[in-house]
C-alpha cells in the first residue's frame, strides 16, 4: 500500500499521520486562528516534529452549514499558505483539501502533492479528470449534498453496503479516467447521525474489502463532544480514544489537530501489533 506523492513513496502499510491546518475564518475548532506567517509556520514545525507525513491545508470549512465561499477567495486564502509552507519546508508533502478541481489543479502546480476531496468529485465534474491528469493521490471521502444540505441526507438502508456502493462507483470513475493511487475516507460527520458514526467506527473494517487505504477523520469531531458533553476543545481525550479504536480496524491514516497525539496511538498500536 504505497502512495506516490511528487516522486515521494509512502508506504500506508505502517498507519501515518495528516496534520489539519485550517485557513479558514470559521472551522468549528481551530477557526481563524492561523492568520500571520509566523503562526502558521511555526504550528506546522511543530505538527512536522511531532510525526506528521501530510499536512492538510484546508481553505474552505466544510462544517455543517458553512457559508458559502468563492473560487476566487478559497484561492486567495489557500495559495500564499503553499507558497509559505514550501518555502520554509522544501520537503513538506501537502495535501490540499478542496471539492474544486481549480483549486486542486493552481495548489498542485504550486507544489502540494495530494487532493483531499470532501465529494468525491462530485461537487465538481472536472475534479476527477484535473485530479488524473496531474498524477496525484486521491482522497475520496463519502458524503451526501453539501455541506449546508448533507445532515438532511441521513437515511441508509445499511451503512456500509451504502457507502461502500458509493465508493464502487466512484472509485470505477476514477480508475477509468487513470487515477492510480485512492484513499477512501467514510466521511465521520458528514451525513451522518452520531449513531450513524458510531455504528460506522464499530465496522469500519468492512472498506478493507476494497483493497484500498482508508482515513479516518475523527478528530475534536461533534460525535465526541456530543456524547463527553463537553466542547471541541474539550475533546482530545475522547479522539484519542476513538483513534485507537480505528487504527485497530484498519485505518491506513489519521487526519488530525493533535499530531503528537495521534503518532503516540500509533506507536502503541505498531507495538501491539
Amino acid at each position: 500500500m504505497t502512495i506516490n506523492c511528487k516522486g515521494k513513496l509512502i508506504d500506508l502499510s505502517t498507519p501515518k499521520i495528516m496534520g489539519i491546518l485550517n485557513v479558514t475564518p470559521d472551522s468549528f475548532y481551530d477557526g481563524g486562528v492561523y492568520k500571520e506567517e509566523s503562526k502558521i509556520v511555526n504550528r506546522v514545525k511543530i505538527m512536522l516534529e511531532e510525526g506528521a507525513t501530510f499536512i492538510d491545508v484546508g481553505a474552505y470549512s466544510s462544517k455543517p452549514n458553512a457559508d458559502e465561499v468563492s473560487v476566487d477567495e478559497e484561492l486567495n486564502r489557500i495559495l500564499p499558505i503553499i507558497d509559505v509552507l514550501l518555502k520554509h519546508f522544501p520537503d513538506i508533502v501537502i495535501s490540499v483539501d478542496t471539492f474544486r478541481a481549480e483549486v486542486a489543479k493552481q495548489c498542485i502546480d504550486k507544489g502540494a502533492a495530494l487532493v483531499n476531496d470532501i465529494s468525491a468529485g462530485l461537487l465538481d465534474e472536472k475534479m476527477l479528470e484535473t485530479v488524473a491528469n496531474l498524477n496525484v493521490p486521491y482522497i475520496m471521502m463519502h458524503m451526501r449534498g453539501t455541506p449546508k444540505t448533507m445532515q438532511q441526507q441521513t437515511n441508509y438502508n445499511d451503512i456500509l453496503k451504502d457507502i461502500l456502493f458509493y465508493f464502487s462507483e466512484r472509485i470505477t470513475k476514477a480508475r477509468a479516467l487513470g487515477i492510480k493511487d485512492i484513499i477512501l475516507d467514510p466521511g465521520f460527520g458528514f451525513a451522518k447521525t452520531t449513531e450513524q458514526n458510531f455504528e460506522l467506527l464499530n465496522i469500519l473494517e468492512g472498506f478493507k474489502i476494497t483493497n484500498l487505504p482508508f482515513l479516518a477523520g475523527l478528530s475534536r469531531k461533534s460525535m465526541i463532544y456530543k456524547i463527553l458533553q463537553t466542547s471541541p476543545t474539550e475533546a482530545l481525550n475522547g479522539t484519542t480514544a476513538l483513534n485507537m479504536i480505528a487504527l485497530q480496524k484498519g485505518a491506513a491514516i489519521l487526519r488530525v489537530h493533535d499530531v503528537k497525539e495521534a503518532m503516540e496511538c500509533v506507536t502503541l498500536f505498531n507495538k501491539l501489533k
